[in-house]
């Protein structure tokens, strides 16, 4: 009997919960595996997937998207082993468990500590209440792959905005191992979207789409690829968060700041009984 040769993975995308290979048919090595070359027309599709999943996630109870979050921590321990397989340090995988846990706990609270019931000269009731964006563009930290990914992609979907993420080239395994911990977290198709391959190829079309409402460059690091991608982002008036002039510390106290930077805020007039 001739030795069995074991069965080389492909990773491939993951767009609307699925996972495709890329329209190019393009992948190149990495870790002695293939990983999908993303295209163009990839891009498009997880930009509608994305637009397609706003309305649910989005009017899905905060109750309801904490649990998931919470869902996706669940297995993301159960799986701690193979992200460890794969090269990531044992406590960065704890640090991007405890990261989606912890935003978890804010879908149900969000509204609470941002909305308001603001004093106006007249009988109305005058409330403000965040709501999400809508679909969100991120350019994902190269370094540490899984928690800078989680750090950016779980304050987005809190709040219900859908993402497309481009992984970074150099560390797309964890990223796609990631996506297949969020197939079977009960999280809608569309809601997360993954794409490798090289975003300095594939970005100018995300930031320049004018279905994408907001656009994260966490993960840029030309400053002439920023500065282009910003430009390209103008066209539809996207709101644009900007790389951080110097390191960032992914084990630090995340904060609200990415949180609210992708909600817009609703106020209501309403008469006052008399």
């Amino acid at each position: 009997m001739s030795e069995r040769i074991a069965v080389r993975k492909t990773y491939k995308l993951f767009i609307g919960g699925k996972f495709p290979r890329s329209e190019s048919g393009r992948s190149y090595p990495v870790q002695n595996s293939n990983v999908a070359l993303a295209s163009r027309k990839d891009v498009r599709d997880a930009v509608l997937a994305a637009r397609a999943a706003v309305k649910g996630w989005s009017g899905a109870t905060a109750y309801n998207r904490g649990q998931i979050l919470y869902r996706v921590a669940e297995m993301l321990e159960g799986r701690r082993d193979q992200f460890v397989g794969l090269g990531v340090p044992a406590a960065e995988v704890d640090e991007a468990i405890d990261r989606w846990v912890w935003y978890a706990g804010w879908a149900d609270k969000l509204t609470q500590v941002y909305g308001n019931a603001n004093p106006v000269a007249g009988p109305y009731f005058n409330l403000s209440a965040p709501e999400p964006t809508g679909v969100v563009g991120v350019l994902a930290p190269t370094e540490p792959a899984l928690l800078g990914l989680v750090s950016v992609v779980a304050p987005a979907i809190v709040s219900g905005n859908t993402v497309v993420v481009l992984v970074a080239e150099a560390s797309p395994l964890p990223a796609i191992t990631l996506s297949e911990v969020l197939a079977t977290s009960d999280l809608p198709g569309g809601v997360v979207n993954l794409l490798t391959g090289r975003p300095a190829e594939t970005a100018p079309w995300l930031a320049g789409h004018m279905d994408v409402n907001a656009l994260d460059l966490t993960g840029v690091d030309d400053p002439e690829l920023a500065a282009e991608l910003e430009r390209a982002a103008a066209g539809n008036l996207k709101r644009v968060l900007r790389p951080a002039a110097g390191p960032v510390d992914w084990t630090a106290d995340p904060g609200v700041g990415r949180m609210t930077a992708l909600l817009e805020t609703k106020t209501v007039w309403h008469p006052k009984g008399v």
